[in-house]
């Protein structure tokens, strides 16, 4: 065969009883996802900065990134709402490469998925424990997020995974905002069909179960510019194409109509300095037409100790990124006060 077993792993329910939320942070938890929902729905204006690292590959400093994040927090969190990028999971498109810490909790040694389902548990509620955050992280994989779906409390649906049946129907199941980006065509009809999906119950097979979902309100999209056919970057965050965007969310019935921009990937072409420039555009497109102030509720930022990004190595510098470049914490901490001054 083709396919061998290489171990049989805990069902989410024997891991969550081997590391349990305590009493404490469940309340925060709640406390988060209910702040969260209400930017969402309205209720609330703050404004939403997912930022972090591309890919969470060392705990020691995630923990350290998140744990500055969470001092800057106590200064901007009348205004925004800061949630950390743990992503567990790499992408990758042609599939080689590092997959994340999921597949990799030690980027040096070969896959264990094993240890890697201990460590990014471990490695979440450490974070909720020591600042008090609690994280977004990328929904890969539809049939893992079981392993964190009680920690979570913003997942997004990656460019190469928004067609996909299942993501958008897992999507349906959630009750916390789940962003669908444009896929690396830039489609935004596509885009806009995932979050039509995952706002629809649904009835399907999950992790051996007959399950039926009642939709997902708070699905939204996430812009992250795309890729033409001769493998141009083309962003999509400037003005014209969120006017675009409100004008496209006008013709779907979606409840609570929302928008992330994610200011690197296609949108940057992947010049992580230029987040900053972008961020600051988006400021701007809010402040200028009172329509996408209410649409656009957050942007998305890579962000990590050290800025720009390395190869796995002997001699790694802790804290830089071993996948997409990342702009480094002075950056970020001008960047998010800045934020939290014009929004």
């Amino acid at each position: 065969m083709s396919m061998k077993v290489n171990k049989t792993l805990p069902s989410p329910a024997e891991l969550k009883k081997e590391y349990p939320l305590s009493d404490r942070l469940k309340e925060i938890k709640n406390k988060r996802d209910a702040e969260i929902r209400d930017i969402f729905t309205g209720k609330s204006d703050k404004f939403v900065v997912i930022i972090g690292p591309c890919s969470a590959d060392n705990e020691e400093a995630v923990c350290e990134y998140v744990n500055r994040l969470a001092r800057l927090n106590e200064k901007v969190e009348e205004r925004l709402m800061l949630i950390p990028r743990i992503y567990t999971n790499k992408p990758r498109t042609t599939g080689e490469g590092y997959k994340g810490m999921l597949h990799q909790p030690d980027p040096d040694k070969a896959p264990d998925l094993y240890a890697g389902i201990l460590a990014i548990r471990k490695m979440h509620i450490r974070a909720m424990e020591e600042t008090g955050l609690t994280a977004a992280d990328e929904m890969l994989y539809p049939e893992n997020r079981s392993y964190l779906d009680d920690i979570l409390s913003y997942e997004a649906v990656g460019a190469r995974s928004v067609e996909d049946q299942q993501h958008r129907l897992v999507a349906s199941g959630m009750d916390i905002p789940v962003g669908m980006k444009n896929p690396t065509s830039g489609d935004l009809a596509v885009m806009l069909n995932s979050v039509v999906a995952a706002q629809m119950g649904h009835r399907f097979i999950y992790r051996g179960m007959d399950v039926t979902t009642s939709g997902n309100e708070l699905a939204h999209v996430i812009l992250r510019g795309g890729v033409d056919k001769y493998g141009k970057c083309i962003p999509n965050y400037h003005y014209e194409e969120c006017a675009r965007l409100y004008e496209l969310y006008q013709k779907k019935e979606l409840k609570n109509p929302a928008a992330i921009i994610d200011a690197n990937h296609s949108n940057s072409d992947k010049q992580y300095k230029e987040q900053i420039r972008i961020v600051s555009e988006v400021l701007h497109t809010r402040r200028y037409n009172p329509d996408l102030k209410k649409l656009i509720k957050g942007v998305m930022v890579e962000s990590y100790l050290v800025e720009g990004r390395q190869n796995i190595c002997a001699d790694m510098v802790y804290g830089k990124s071993i996948t997409d470049p990342c702009i480094g914490w002075e950056d970020t901490e001008k960047l998010i006060l800045k934020i939290a001054d014009e929004c």
